[in-house]
Protein backbone atom coordinates (compact mmCIF):
# COMPACT_ATOMS: atom_id res chain seq x y z
CA UNK A 1 0.00 0.00 0.00
CA UNK A 2 1.22 3.46 -0.92
CA UNK A 3 2.45 5.40 2.17
CA UNK A 4 0.65 8.56 0.99
CA UNK A 5 -2.57 6.61 0.64
CA UNK A 6 -2.12 5.16 4.11
CA UNK A 7 -1.41 8.63 5.53
CA UNK A 8 -4.59 9.93 3.91
CA UNK A 9 -6.61 7.07 5.36
CA UNK A 10 -5.17 7.72 8.83
CA UNK A 11 -5.98 11.42 8.59
CA UNK A 12 -9.54 10.60 7.50
CA UNK A 13 -9.89 8.11 10.37
CA UNK A 14 -8.73 10.76 12.86
CA UNK A 15 -11.21 13.24 11.41
CA UNK A 16 -13.97 10.64 11.72
CA UNK A 17 -12.99 9.94 15.35
CA UNK A 18 -13.24 13.64 16.18
CA UNK A 19 -16.66 13.82 14.51
CA UNK A 20 -17.75 10.78 16.49
CA UNK A 21 -16.71 12.41 19.78
CA UNK A 22 -18.70 15.52 18.84
CA UNK A 23 -21.68 13.35 17.95
CA UNK A 24 -21.45 11.54 21.30
CA UNK A 25 -21.66 14.86 23.13
CA UNK A 26 -24.65 16.00 21.08
CA UNK A 27 -26.61 12.76 21.25
CA UNK A 28 -29.09 12.65 24.12
CA UNK A 29 -31.36 9.70 24.87
CA UNK A 30 -34.09 9.34 27.45
CA UNK A 31 -35.46 6.23 29.09
CA UNK A 32 -37.95 5.63 31.85
CA UNK A 33 -39.07 2.81 34.11
CA UNK A 34 -42.12 2.16 36.20
CA UNK A 35 -44.46 3.84 33.78
CA UNK A 36 -42.48 7.06 33.90
CA UNK A 37 -41.85 7.00 37.64
CA UNK A 38 -38.10 7.29 36.99
CA UNK A 39 -36.65 8.97 33.90
CA UNK A 40 -32.98 9.15 32.95
CA UNK A 41 -31.34 11.34 30.29
CA UNK A 42 -27.93 10.22 29.03
CA UNK A 43 -25.55 11.40 26.33
CA UNK A 44 -23.87 9.25 23.70
CA UNK A 45 -20.82 8.81 25.92
CA UNK A 46 -23.12 7.24 28.53
CA UNK A 47 -22.85 10.14 30.95
CA UNK A 48 -26.03 10.61 32.94
CA UNK A 49 -27.29 14.13 32.34
CA UNK A 50 -30.43 14.06 34.45
CA UNK A 51 -32.53 11.78 36.65
CA UNK A 52 -36.15 12.59 37.45
CA UNK A 53 -38.08 10.69 40.09
CA UNK A 54 -41.81 11.06 40.59
CA UNK A 55 -42.36 12.23 44.20
CA UNK A 56 -45.17 9.69 44.57
CA UNK A 57 -42.64 6.86 44.26
CA UNK A 58 -40.61 8.32 47.10
CA UNK A 59 -43.70 8.59 49.30
CA UNK A 60 -44.22 4.84 49.18
CA UNK A 61 -41.03 4.38 51.18
CA UNK A 62 -40.13 1.32 49.10
CA UNK A 63 -36.44 2.07 48.63
CA UNK A 64 -35.70 -1.29 47.02
CA UNK A 65 -38.32 -0.69 44.33
CA UNK A 66 -36.95 2.80 43.69
CA UNK A 67 -33.44 1.41 43.34
CA UNK A 68 -34.71 -1.16 40.85
CA UNK A 69 -36.49 1.53 38.83
CA UNK A 70 -33.40 3.74 38.71
CA UNK A 71 -31.27 0.77 37.67
CA UNK A 72 -33.74 -0.21 34.94
CA UNK A 73 -33.96 3.33 33.58
CA UNK A 74 -30.16 3.78 33.53
CA UNK A 75 -29.68 0.43 31.79
CA UNK A 76 -32.32 1.25 29.18
CA UNK A 77 -30.78 4.68 28.56
CA UNK A 78 -27.39 2.99 28.11
CA UNK A 79 -28.89 0.58 25.58
CA UNK A 80 -30.47 3.46 23.68
CA UNK A 81 -27.18 5.39 23.71
CA UNK A 82 -25.39 2.34 22.31
CA UNK A 83 -27.99 2.01 19.57
CA UNK A 84 -27.78 5.67 18.65
CA UNK A 85 -23.99 5.63 18.53
CA UNK A 86 -23.82 2.40 16.51
CA UNK A 87 -26.08 3.99 13.92
CA UNK A 88 -23.93 7.11 13.79
CA UNK A 89 -20.71 5.11 13.67
CA UNK A 90 -22.00 2.97 10.82
CA UNK A 91 -22.83 6.06 8.79
CA UNK A 92 -19.46 7.65 9.46
CA UNK A 93 -17.37 4.53 8.88
CA UNK A 94 -19.30 3.75 5.74
CA UNK A 95 -17.61 6.81 4.22
CA UNK A 96 -14.14 5.40 4.86
CA UNK A 97 -12.69 3.13 2.23
CA UNK A 98 -10.90 0.61 4.45
CA UNK A 99 -10.00 -2.43 2.37
CA UNK A 100 -10.85 -5.70 4.08
CA UNK A 101 -12.44 -4.04 7.11
CA UNK A 102 -16.08 -4.49 6.17
CA UNK A 103 -16.09 -7.44 3.80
Amino acid sequence: MDPKSLQGMLEEAQKQAEQMQDQMKKTVVEASAGGGSVTVKMDGAKRVIAVKIDPEVVKTGDVEMLEDLVTAAVNEAGRKADEAMQGSMGQMLGGLDLPGMFS
